[in-house]
């Protein structure tokens, strides 16, 4: 249990971190759409790090700003191992978290619905009742 409660706290000082990297600038031209943390995982061994990443900005954009993430794992293992002072600098991966792109998606969708004139809600068939 102290185990998992570690990598919890261990998880949440990496999220900080890595947003504070990334509202600083990343120096890779690469990276150039809005990134945000969306959440970290980490092994119970404390020796990797899954950063979760949302990325506004189109197809080309996102990809690229993933490779640039990736090209500078190493420096952010580093600045992460001073920081948090911890023996062994966990490998960290940046992963794409789509749930926020999905939810905007699906807003402006669901808001191109209310807004279509003639559009009735489903099952609303003016009956009260029913």
């Amino acid at each position: 249990m102290a185990q998992h409660q570690r990598s919890d706290r261990v998880a949440a000082a990496i999220r900080e971190e890595v947003a504070n990297f990334l509202a600083e600038g990343v120096k890779d031209p690469r990276v150039t759409a809005l990134v945000t943390v969306t959440g970290v995982e980490m092994t119970r061994d404390l020796r990797h790090a899954k950063v979760f990443v949302s990325i506004m900005g189109e197809d080309s954009q996102r990809a690229s700003t993933i490779e640039g993430l990736t090209s500078v794992q190493g420096f952010l293992r580093s600045r992460l191992a001073r920081s948090l002072s911890l023996r062994v600098a966990p490998e960290v991966q940046f992963v794409m978290d789509e749930s926020v792109a999905r939810a905007a998606r699906i807003e402006t969708l669901l808001n191109q619905i209310r807004t279509t004139p003639g559009s009735e809600n489903p099952g609303d068939d003016g009956e009260p009742g029913t």
